[in-house]
């Protein structure tokens, strides 16, 4: 294999050239390839679609963590479903009000072998004593937890295979179940100017049980087609509209270093473009 082409719609792929395959298998739940790219490192890839890279993974972890995270501002316990590569769990650890960290992650062999392909993603932080890893399907978990959560990030694949049921009313009804009053519950939600109508259907979804739902964005290079979506819910509306100053003095209290989130960004996250803001005003 000298090259790997993702095509995620009709007419329009992105290409990657594979200088090394590391790992190819079938879980059993998904099929997994990891290789290495002369411009984005190691790239993991799941049923054909790429999943994270090590040269722009920063990007994607700190806005899925640090924009629910420094909103909230005194999160102890936070769920994490999916994550397997580890990014998202080593955001959250960085944050020193945090007490307890649950993932639960389908696939206990993603997890494995990103830990031995993907170090940099992870950095030690499946062993961190405050993380508690559950291997099951999120939805499931979320329907039968009897735990409440201050944060909750779904860190799933696109909405096929194993990751549809994580875009699911069932599942959002469960983790709304799970959160405790003026929590919040973020989830990746694709790239919005190639698809639309999945950003609209999650509004939809989550409304019946969210006062508050929308959506911010960041540009992640290995997510094609323009900025990416973070589907972005709470009873609390007042979390998302928080003054730059509050933003930017919880950010300098929390002795946390990053690469692309700062206080304005998170901010200028939630405004949207007019073809967006026109898409979900009939929700």
């Amino acid at each position: 294999m000298t090259q790997y082409v993702e095509q995620l719609y009709s007419g329009y792929a992105q290409q990657f050239s594979v200088d090394e395959v590391l790992f190819e298998m079938d879980t059993g739940h998904q099929q997994l390839l990891i290789f290495r790219n002369r411009h984005f490192g190691r790239v993991m890839a799941l049923d054909g679609i790429i999943q994270t890279t090590e040269r722009d993974e920063f990007i994607y972890h700190e806005m899925m963590v640090h924009v629910p995270m420094l909103a909230h501002g005194d999160a102890k316990r936070v769920l994490i479903i999916g994550g397997g590569d580890g990014g998202i769990l080593r955001e959250v650890l960085r944050h020193q009000s945090v007490e307890q960290v649950t993932q639960v992650e389908i696939d206990q062999a993603v997890i494995d072998l990103c830990r031995l392909h993907l170090p940099e993603h992870s950095q030690g932080v499946f062993d961190d004593l405050r993380a508690r890893i559950v291997i099951a399907d999120g939805i499931d978990f979320v329907a039968r937890c009897n735990e409440r959560f201050d944060i909750i990030i779904s860190d799933c694949t696109d909405p096929v295979g194993p990751g549809e049921v994580l875009f699911s009313s069932e599942f959002y009804a469960g983790c709304k179940r799970c959160l405790n009053p003026g929590g919040v519950f973020v989830a990746q939600n694709g790239v919005p100017f190639m698809q639309l109508d999945e950003l609209k259907t999650t509004r939809r979804r989550l409304s019946p049980y969210f006062a508050d739902q929308t959506f911010y964005c960041a540009a992640v290079p290995t997510y094609i087609g323009g900025v990416m979506a973070f589907a972005w819910a709470s009873d609390n509306a007042e979390l998302r509209l928080l003054p730059l100053p509050v933003l930017q003095q919880r950010f300098s209290q929390s002795d946390i270093s990053t690469r692309y989130y700062t206080p304005a960004l998170h901010q200028g996250a939630f405004a949207l473009p007019r073809y967006l803001e026109d898409a979900l005003a009939s929700f």
